[in-house]
């Protein structure tokens, strides 16, 4: 755990992350040094109303989009949990990174289907175009 001037200085930095308004939400390198301080930004995302779920239990309907971060090895990638529509009876719900592959993707997809640890906040959910959801 972080101590002091250091700890206060590393909130304030992963607040700003997390909220997005200072700082812009894409993918984000935990490491300080050789130290990983996952634990301390999932400190962070816990106390701004993050709470750890898979993505087949975020509540969001076609339409609507919630925040959340995929953590993978000492990296943080924001994106949102949305409902994909294919046509009109072929929908399918997941994470999407806002990070893009080469081939424009989102970089990291998880489908409700997988069992990957997001950090989500259902309360922080938005509307969206679910004609363009890489529009975001």
């Amino acid at each position: 755990m972080a101590t002091g001037a250091f700890r206060t200085e590393l909130q304030t930095i992963f607040r700003d992350i997390i909220d997005g308004k200072i700082v812009k939400r894409s993918k984000h390198e935990l490491r300080w040094e050789t130290r990983d301080l996952s634990l301390e930004f999932i400190e962070a995302l816990t106390e701004a109303g993050y709470k750890q779920m898979i993505v087949q239990d975020v509540d969001v309907r076609p339409g609507e989009r919630a925040p959340a971060f995929y953590l993978d090895n000492g990296v943080a990638y924001f994106g949102w949990v949305f409902w994909e529509k294919f046509s009109q009876l072929k929908l399918r719900k997941l994470f999407g990174s806002v990070v893009r592959n080469t081939k424009g993707d989102w970089a990291v997809q998880i489908s409700d289907k997988r069992r990957s640890v997001l950090y989500a906040n259902p309360d922080l959910k938005s509307e969206m175009d679910i004609e363009n959801p890489s529009g975001f």
